[in-house]
């Protein structure tokens, strides 16, 4: 998400203080958790049909929920979140009844469900959406204006989830295989949303409905909807898998700007098929389009709301002039497209699975275009953002992530692990691997371990374990005695061993490979030791 910057930190180190005294709830545990209601169905497509009236800030309409039974049961959840009310539910033309738990609704089925059988039930409902306090952190619908007074709204909701405006089964481990989106809107506003435009039907009661279909599986927090009196150009990519095309949407008072400043994007995705493989979702297409807020990685459907400037919000995050080269908001909500849209955490416990590897991207982007030692400067500059107060993954089962480290340490985490692989060319056909192996799928942190361990070739359990399971940075101690450099790890987990690299007199990189006991090296007495700063560790000489 996509989204961590200085105003953030400060919330967050607020937010940190506050996770620690929370006390998990019964509507965390219904909303985190793969309950009985939940497990017997295999989601499998979604049709929203909803009309959105800018004057008031309401939504009516509904959603189509298509599924498959895995296992008979008689009472299926669904989620909307208040002050959204649902009025109606059917099944085969039948109104079945309903109750709600706070943001869960328990759906009575009268059809006998029988095992391996496909259905659907309609969700009718309305009301006036949350609106987001701070998007797309806090997030909902953007009710805004644009210059010339025309209605500018869009939809973010990335941790609340998709059950903040419309009726879904809002949990990231059971995705979609497709989904229909008809949006209405009063004319002469557009709607931009998921997948390819299909149609438009003009209404008689001077609206609109922008029909749109996603081909490939979308996570909830990915669909989203864009209204606003758009301007837009199209353009193809030549990329890995044949012409992939690209679609722009901005305010009309912005198109000059952003016909410059999007340029950026057919070398985004360049280095991006570069590092991860072909863009995943051809099918659908790639759109960015121009939203109120800051930008989110809306699957197929990226938000844009940077300024038309370089770096973010025009500042360099690393403080190293390598920020300004590109703009941040192009370059990580486009590479969520890997890692978030094709890569889906399971739980929302996992959230680094999204933005460590995206964070990293914008290293990856750097060094592809400005070369390694562009690259490096950037991950490491970014270490001044890092807090290292609590662990990087959440509490499971209640939709808590953890901390928000997960973006400029868990980027610095994969950039020591590529140190450790010692392979440039075998850490890129990791990253492509990861894409290709887990295409299209909701994944555990268990997952991309063992992976990534496997493909390296090294057990990188220790690792993770030190990077995302506990707060503390590991330090190297080391001493130079005579002819004998001695070295260990402390502020370490149990067993921790992870490899490092000094320089010694000069010559090249030596591997070695400390632990949380003293080791030894025989050196030149009078040598001069140097350590590799790409490591993310403090150091310190005895």
């Amino acid at each position: 998400m996509k989204f961590l910057h200085l105003f953030v930190l400060l919330f967050c180190c607020q937010f940190a203080a506050y996770a620690q005294k929370y006390i998990y709830t019964h509507d965390d545990t219904l909303r985190g958790s793969i309950t009985k209601e939940r497990a017997w169905w295999d989601l499998q497509f979604y049709h929203l049909n909803v009309k959105v009236n800018p004057a008031d800030s309401t939504i009516a309409g509904s959603v189509t929920v298509r599924y498959k039974v895995l296992q008979p049961n008689q009472t299926l959840q669904i989620d909307l979140q208040r002050p959204l009310t649902i009025s109606k539910i059917t099944q085969d033309g039948q109104e079945v009844t309903f109750r709600r738990d706070g943001d869960a609704f328990f759906v009575n089925l009268v059809k006998k469900q029988v095992s391996q059988a496909q259905e659907s039930i309609i969700v009718y409902y309305g009301g006036r959406p949350r609106s987001a306090k701070r998007a797309p952190w806090d997030g909902g619908f953007s009710w805004k204006r644009d210059k010339n007074g025309q209605p500018f709204v869009a939809t973010s909701c990335q941790g609340l989830g998709s059950s903040v405006w419309w009726p879904c089964k809002d949990h990231m481990y059971d995705e979609p295989d497709s989904a229909n989106i008809s949006i209405t809107v009063p004319k002469p506003l557009m709607d931009v949303s998921n997948g390819r435009l299909k149609s438009i039907t003009e209404n008689a009661d001077n609206t609109r409905t922008f029909n749109w279909y996603v081909q490939n599986p979308v996570n909830n927090y990915g669909i989203n909807i864009n209204i606003g009196n758009y301007e837009t150009w199209a353009e193809t990519f030549e990329g890995e898998k044949g012409k992939l095309d690209l679609s722009y949407y901005v305010l009309a008072e912005n198109i000059d700007k952003a016909k410059t400043q999007f340029q950026q994007v057919k070398s985004m995705m360049k280095a991006f098929e570069h590092w991860f493989g072909p863009y995943p979702f051809y099918e659908d297409g790639y759109k960015l389009v121009e939203v109120p807020y800051l930008g989110m990685e809306h699957q197929s459907s990226v938000t844009y709301g940077n300024g038309y400037q370089n770096g973010y919000l025009g500042r360099d995050l690393s403080a190293t002039g390598w920020g300004l080269k590109w703009d941040f908001i192009i370059v990580h909500e486009s590479g969520h497209e890997w890692f978030a849209n094709n890569i889906t955490y399971k739980d929302m416990a996992d959230m680094w699975i999204h933005e460590s590897f995206t964070n990293y991207s914008e290293c990856l982007y750097t060094e592809y275009y400005y070369g390694k030692e562009a690259g490096a400067a950037y991950v490491i500059g970014c270490r001044k953002l890092i807090r290292n107060d609590k662990p990087i993954i959440g509490v499971y089962d209640v939709n808590r992530s953890g901390s928000g480290d997960m973006y400029y340490k868990g980027g610095n985490m994969l950039h020591t692990i590529r140190l450790i692989v010692n392979d440039d060319e075998k850490w890129r056909g990791i990253l492509r691997g990861l894409n290709q192996t887990f295409y299209h799928q909701t994944v555990t942190t268990k997952q991309i371990e063992d992976y990534m361990s496997q493909q390296a070739g090294i057990n990188l359990s220790k690792v993770f374990d030190q990077y995302l399971r506990d707060a503390r940075l590991p330090m190297l101690e080391y001493s130079v005695e005579g002819k004998k450099l001695r070295y260990r790890w402390t502020n370490t987990i149990a067993g921790f061993d992870m490899p490092f690299k000094f320089k010694i007199g000069g010559d090249d990189w030596k591997v070695v490979y400390p632990t949380t006991d003293w080791k030894e090296v025989k050196v030149k007495k009078g040598a001069t030791v140097e350590l590799d700063s790409n490591f993310y560790v403090e150091t310190k000489k005895l």
